[in-house]
């Protein structure tokens, strides 16, 4: 193992997705986790705070100790819930951000900003479809004027942008499920009859550990500056290979998957919906049209850059490796949610 200087990170978000995965990585250093509802897992330092709030939502002699300890920040904290609002996004991905880089100013620290590769996706999500209970614009939004906060700011920063990310690449477990495992969970529950996406439409994923050690090799090589983006690009996962790869997983765990019919999005308007979705009950017709908004990032989408391959402590990513990890993540997701009764344990 390479040895690096030790550095004092405060760390948000640590007991989400990347987070999680980030912490491990990060054991050379002294890290303090500053949560607010939920205590990262492990033997973390944690100082509850608040980041919508004045100096942290912290006692200002805590705060101000802080300060003269901590040298670097990772900020993975976010709302990411489509549904959550403008108000609510706004609150911890814009609010948040600036009162933690005003934090980073009194402390001198490095502020490194884990942000999204879909802020690169605004021509897509400009309109709500149908009956959604979510969007992604308003998430989008809030972390675009975060980003901005960011370049402006008087300490050293940089930015990375992940795109969906997954589970871990060989055992598939994640902190929590989110939009592409939902996705999956209804693939694997024969409740998806079709998805209205090209068959050769671009899925860029990463696996969650791909992404922590993307951010820890910034942190230990003493990055201070830079955008860079933690996504598959060109190697990104086509739909109808990414279904053949859950339809295959499913398989193997003894579920009798049925492939979705694929069909183009110009068909949901004008056939699908009058035909099949408007005599659904409400609730039915919401979380359809909830599958279409987060579909709607990745259709017809050229690929994300990829700076993966100029990063300390990872390469770029395969197909046969995305492929690896996409099945690892479909197991883990089949037994946690108990569609398949293998225990979760088998999978790791």
């Amino acid at each position: 193992m390479m040895f690096h200087a030790k550095k004092t990170i405060l760390v948000t978000g640590a007991s989400g997705v990347v987070g999680t995965a980030l912490l491990p990585e990060l054991d050379q250093h002294q890290v303090i986790a500053l949560t607010h509802r939920q205590l990262p897992r492990g033997r973390i330092q944690a100082v509850h705070g608040d980041l919508t709030q004045p100096f942290l939502g912290i006692d200002r002699a805590v705060y101000r100790g802080l300060a003269k300890q901590v040298d670097t920040i990772i900020h993975c904290a976010a709302v990411t819930d489509f549904a959550a609002g403008a108000q609510t996004s706004s609150e911890l991905n814009v609010r948040g951000t600036e009162h933690l880089l005003q934090f980073a100013a009194d402390a001198n620290a490095t502020f490194h900003y884990v942000s999204t590769a879909f802020v690169a996706r605004d021509d897509m999500t400009r309109k709500q479809i149908g009956e959604a209970a979510a969007n992604p614009t308003d998430y989008l939004v809030s972390k675009r004027r975060a980003e901005q906060l960011v370049r402006g700011a008087s300490v050293p920063t940089t930015i990375v942008r992940p795109s969906v990310v997954i589970g871990d690449s060989r055992t598939g477990e994640a902190a929590n499920f989110q939009g592409l495992h939902s996705l999956t969970n209804a693939v694997l529950k024969n409740a998806l009859p079709l998805l209205p996406l090209d068959p050769d439409s671009r899925i860029d994923f990463v696996p969650q550990d791909v992404v922590a050690r993307a951010i820890a090799g910034l942190v230990n090589d003493d990055v201070d500056a830079g955008e860079y983006w933690a996504t598959a690009g060109d190697a990104a996962t086509t739909v109808r290979r990414m279904i053949d790869t859950a339809v295959t997983a499913g398989q193997q765990l003894g579920i009798d998957v049925v492939p979705p019919r694929l069909v183009q999005p110009a068909m949901i308007d004008r056939l699908v919906r009058p035909v099949f979705i408007s005599p659904l009950p409400p609730d039915l017709r919401r979380k359809f049209d909830d599958m279409l908004t987060m579909t709607a990032l990745f259709a017809g989408a050229e690929p994300f850059p990829t700076s993966l391959p100029d990063m300390p402590g990872v390469s770029s990513l395969t197909e046969t490796e995305l492929d690896m990890a996409f099945a690892a993540s479909v197991e883990y997701l089949a037994c946690a949610k108990k569609i398949a009764s293998r225990p979760v344990e088998a999978v790791a």
